[in-house]
This record gives C-alpha cells, structure tokens and sequence, in this order.
C-alpha cells in the first residue's frame, strides 16, 4: 500500500467501534453526490439510479485511491454516493461496515481471513484464498467480497538497490542470515507490524531470526528511510509506486509467510440486497487493476502529488469505465 497501515489483526470490540465513530466524524469527505450526468462505459449496461451507498475506505494512498475509484463509478451509473474515504486503519474502516456507517469499502483478502476470520494459516493460492474468505464472511457475517483484484499488495522487506547487491540481498532468507551473523543494520517496520498475526513475530519464526528492537516508523518515512540508508531493511508494500522510483530492492518471501493481499470490495448485505447489479460495477474494475496498474496509481499520488480523486477519475476514464474525466 503507500501507505500508512493495513490494521490490527484483532476481532472488533466496543473500543474499536468507538474508534470507527470517531474517525468517521473526522473524515473530511463525508459530502453527498447526486447521479452523474456523465455517460459511457458502465452505465451502458448497468443502472443503480434510486440506490444511495456510503463509500468508505481506510487511510493510506492506495485505499485513498480505490475510495474514489468506487465513488467514481457508483455515480456513473446514477447512484447517490456519500463519500467517507479516509475512515481510519483496518479494525475502524471494518467496524464502520458492520456498524452500516458505511455500504461498502475495498478490502484486502489476506486481511479478511487473518484479523477477521481469525484464520492463522494463510492460503497459497490467491483464487482459493479469495473464495475461501468470500464465502466464509458471507456465511458468517453477512459481507459480500465482490471481484479480485490480479494486484497482490503484500507485505515486503526492501533494500536500497546498491547494498542489495553488495550484500548479495534477494531473499528473506538472506535476510535472516544478515542478522544472525550479527552484521550491523536496522530492521523498519510500522506500527500495526510489530503486533499483527501475520507481523514481525511470525516472520521471526518462520525464517528463524531475532530482531531485539525494530526500528518503528510512519509507513510512509520508511521508503525515504530505506532510499538514504538509515533503514537497511524496510517493510513495503508490493504495489508501492515509489520502490522503483527510490531504487529498492524487493527480497523475495522464498518461504511464502505473508498472506495474498488481492482486493475486493466489501459489501454490507443490506446494501448488496437492494440491487445486486452491484457487482456487475465492480467486478469488471476489479479485474482491470493488475499490479503494474496500482502501483503506477499509487505512484501519482505517493509520488508525483496527484489527488486521488483525479488519479481515480481519469483512470476510470481511461480504462472506458465512465465518460471523459
């Protein structure tokens, strides 16, 4: 993600819903749009006019920009929209959902079956990972997880291109062996890693190593951090625009610890049951973005400064979705 957190990997409790209400009251987008004169693209096929959704979304670049991607499109096909990006961090961004401050939102599959699902045992296959959260959350929570992203934005350790090559980086196995041999370099991560499921203490054990005292950072200086060498490993995520633009290397997860991290987007039942052509939106969407596409979106934004409202928008049209931004 460009990011600032995916979320803590606990069930919701009255602390956190308190949490999503406060973020809610705090987000800056919380206008409502009427229908989109705009024609073209989806509207040809697919009408919601007379459905009104809130649109949510957590608070780092890339869900920034599905946010408005999702805004975008359910206007384009003559929804009413009220736009909540920006809700919070994963736990408040999903007890908003349940809670129906919000219709709908992007999440990400590996975070469905770990911090709500409970699962500890992540499942290879991005497909069979998608369909197992998918009918589980259904079935137990009644959310509908519609379309699949072929991006997979998940958890990475990067290392400024020059002392990959120096050191002979590639993988986090070598990785592991750096630090075992008591070499010096420090280990960023943020925040939510230090104590999430699928964080730094599994990863620790699964690679067998031991990191005494990870340096903790915004996600966003770490990428900075890791580009000027005071970091020598830095969590990333994948679809992250600017490790190619700072000269990263991505070490290769060569024991497969992290989860798939495709996206879908999250529908609360009631909303979904007022006019399933929902997903005749969004799944089309969803296939388009692959991980070249997010990170080149994510880019724009982290990087070149873009709105994400703009990057959504003239995506969208470019891709044929809706009429001209």
């Amino acid at each position: 993600m460009s990011w600032t957190s995916r979320g803590s990997r606990r069930t919701a409790t009255a602390a956190a819903a308190a949490l999503a209400a406060v973020a809610l009251a705090g987000c800056g987008g919380l206008e409502a749009s009427g229908p989109s004169a705009a024609g073209g693209g989806l509207s040809d096929s697919v009408s919601l006019e007379g459905q009104s959704y809130a649109v949510g979304g957590k608070d780092f670049d890339e869900q920034l920009v599905l946010c408005q991607v999702a805004v975008a499109a359910l206007e384009s096909v003559q929804a009413t929209v009220t736009d909540r990006c920006n809700v919070g961090g994963t736990q408040a961004t999903r007890d908003a959902l349940l809670a129906g401050d919000i219709d709908l939102y992007w999440d990400y599959n590996g975070t469905g079956w770990i911090t709500f699902l409970g699962e500890t045992t992540p499942i290879p296959d991005e497909e069979e990972q998608y369909v197992a959260v998918r009918d589980r959350d259904l079935a137990e929570n009644d959310i509908h997880w519609i379309g699949r992203t072929p991006f997979n934005n998940t958890y990475a350790f990067a290392v400024k291109e020059e002392k990959a090559a120096e050191l002979n980086l590639t993988t986090l196995s070598d990785m592991a062996a750096y630090i075992n041999s008591g070499q010096p370099g420090s280990v960023c991560i943020e925040t939510e890693y230090a104590s999430r499921d699928d964080g730094i203490s599994g990863l620790q054990t699964t690679y067998g190593f031991q990191v005494p005292a990870p340096t903790i950072l915004q996600t966003g200086a770490i990428y900075q951090a890791t580009a000027d060498g005071d970091c020598l490993f830095g969590l990333v995520f994948t679809t992250d625009g600017r490790i190619p633009q700072l000269g990263l290397r991505v070490l290769e997860d060569d024991k497969r610890y992290h989860p798939n991290y495709n996206a879908s987007v999250t529908v609360r039942g009631e909303a979904y049951d007022r006019d399933p052509n929902i997903s005749q939106v969004f799944e089309p969407i969803a296939a388009a973005l692959d991980d070249a596409t997010m990170a080149e979106l994510n880019k724009q934004v982290s990087a070149d400064g873009l709105a994400p409202r703009e990057v959504a928008r003239t995506w969208l049209a470019e891709q044929g979705f809706i009429g001209a931004a």
